[in-house]
């Protein structure tokens, strides 16, 4: 019966020890929170607003690497064209961002900063 006594250590006679076992589990914790999804969130949320702000005119790029000037938008649809007199149609989530004056993609904003 000893045995399992001194396996148990000296965090098993007082509750101090398995506290202070837990620390670094939730510094790591914390750590990826702020590193890794509270940026995910962050630009998922500005996604989100991009998508909401669509109106016809802008210039934008699909995930697909399709570059479009909106012609016509429904709740779930968009249509671009592409060309002229070319139109196509995608789902809202499928497009990517806003496109410059240049005629590039707009370059991604840390969502960390």
């Amino acid at each position: 019966m000893t045995g399992v006594a001194y396996a148990a250590g000296p965090a098993a006679g007082g509750g101090v020890g398995s506290i202070g076992q837990f620390i670094p589990l939730i510094l790591i914790f914390a750590v990826f929170y702020f590193m890794l999804i509270r940026p995910q969130q962050k630009q998922a949320k500005q996604q989100k607003q991009f998508l909401n702000d669509l109106k016809t005119g802008k210039k934008i790029v699909t995930k697909g690497g399709i570059h479009g000037t909106i012609t016509r938008l429904s709740d779930t649809v968009v249509t671009l064209e592409i060309a002229e007199n070319v139109r196509i149609k995608v789902t809202r989530a499928s497009i990517a961002g806003p496109l410059t004056k240049e005629g590039l993609p707009a370059p991604a904003k840390p969502a960390g900063g």
